[in-house]
């Protein structure tokens, strides 16, 4: 077992690397200390009560306020406090997801060449069809809304629409991109923590290439066949996981269920002159 010292050392260091692009979001977005701190003693306590509970008891303010640093005053007025509520955002996005998920896989709704092919949004038109299936009892109308809303998919000159993107990214909201990133990146810390604590019975896959030395006039290219690559993985999955979602006409929707995924992302940082200790690895 590690040295609990050095690990408490290597955590302080891991979280300082994980703060220093998160702050620099934060103050772009004009989000003050005090803010954050808020956030963050709200975050301390939500943890506290549903995850640190003594098996048997109820959890308690008491507890929390131990377990946290935080004073009990804190403590009840944060438990007391209404808490921003993402269910509906969360929902709308799940929508929207599977929909034009739906429309990039459902050969009912490619052309010849099996492409997505335009759809019409009128009351008998293709769309209202895809939303039915794919969205369960929200509206094709509010589908669609949202799906023009976040540059997902355009209207064409003759009043059908057609996709964007090959996935749902919001490409012209800065808010949705946001809420991605307080999802995206909690799924990454959770797996990490995950491995952390039973990684050895039960691992989650957490990989990344990485290279120190590229040259700079290289990454196009990179990240053409990188994004080419991802994109045709995360496509095949795709499909493996619509045919097994309770959602699907065929399944049980009481059966016990989970959420899961596999994500990818791509990043780069531009280093200077001097070599790097090491130069390449991958972990």
């Amino acid at each position: 077992m590690e040295d609990g010292s050095r690990a408490t050392a290597a955590l302080h260091a891991a979280t300082m690397r994980l703060l220093r692009p998160l702050v620099r979001l934060l103050l772009r977005h004009a989000v003050p200390f005090g803010a954050f701190q808020e956030i963050a003693k709200r975050a301390y306590v939500e943890v506290a009560m549903n995850d640190f509970a003594i098996p048997g008891k109820k959890p308690s303010a008491a507890r929390a306020s131990i377990l946290t640093g935080l004073t009990r005053k804190d403590v009840q007025r944060l438990l007391t406090e209404p808490e921003p509520d993402a269910a509906e955002t969360n929902e709308r996005y799940n929508r929207a997801a599977r929909v034009l998920g739906g429309w990039l896989r459902d050969p009912n709704f490619h052309d010849a060449a099996g492409t997505p092919r335009p759809l019409s949004t009128d009351a008998v038109g293709d769309f209202p069809q895809l939303a039915r299936l794919y969205s369960g009892d929200m509206p094709a109308r509010a589908v669609l809304d949202e799906l023009l809303r976040v540059g997902a998919v355009r209207r064409l000159d003759d009043g059908r629409i057609e996709p964007v993107a090959r996935g749902y990214l919001p490409i012209g909201s800065s808010v949705d991109k946001l809420q991605i990133l307080g999802t995206d990146v909690a799924d990454l810390i959770e797996t990490i923590d995950h491995n952390l604590t039973d990684g050895a019975a039960d691992p989650r896959f957490q990989r990344k290439v990485m290279y120190h030395r590229i040259r700079v006039g290289e990454l196009p290219a990179f990240r053409r066949l990188s994004t080419s690559r991802a994109q045709a993985l995360l496509e095949q999955l795709d499909r493996w996981l619509a045919e097994h979602d309770l959602d699907a006409p065929h399944e049980n929707p009481h059966l016990p269920h989970a959420r899961v995924g596999l994500g990818i992302y791509y990043f780069e940082e531009r280093l200077g002159d001097e070599p790097p200790a090491t130069k390449r690895g991958q972990s």
